[in-house]
């Protein structure tokens, strides 16, 4: 049991706050009993999961490049796993089955290659990364 007094434009008020279950509460001022519903506490906002997209930042926590801007063919993770290493950077040559990306499935470690010669034009994705199946990682041209 709480007592409050209070002056509202010159007017004396005893308050005497009683029992409260669930949001009702006994409210007892100037020795005349009130009861009162009270307003239910807002609940917390729930925060959303947040979810990544591919290529939404690299190391150097910048934005890489995503797999629509990336020109040129595309090599994608042939099954989901984790990249474990990424062996090329953007405007490096390539030859067709050089090592781009490691990709790690099924706690092997896949080698990724190069279906044919030219220069890495993006790179979608970061070490530690999940990916899914047919995911763009490395864009070659």
């Amino acid at each position: 049991m709480n007592q409050y007094k209070y002056t509202i434009n010159g007017n004396k008020y005893e308050v005497v706050v009683g029992d409260i279950t669930d949001n009702i509460a006994t409210l007892t001022v100037n020795g005349e009993e009130y009861t009162v519903e009270m307003e239910k506490p807002a609940e917390p906002e729930k925060k959303k999961p947040v979810i990544r997209n591919a290529a939404e930042a690299n190391e150097g926590g910048e934005p890489a490049a995503t797999a629509s801007a990336g020109k040129g063919t595309a090599i994608k993770a042939p099954l989901p796993g984790v990249i474990t290493d990424i062996l090329v950077e953007v405007g490096q040559e390539v030859n067709a089955g050089d090592n781009v990306i490691v990709l790690e499935a099924m706690k092997m470690a896949n080698n990724l290659q190069a279906e044919k010669s030219g220069k890495v034009s993006a790179v979608c994705v970061k070490v530690g990364q999940s990916v899914m199946e047919d995911e763009a990682l490395v864009y070659i041209e």
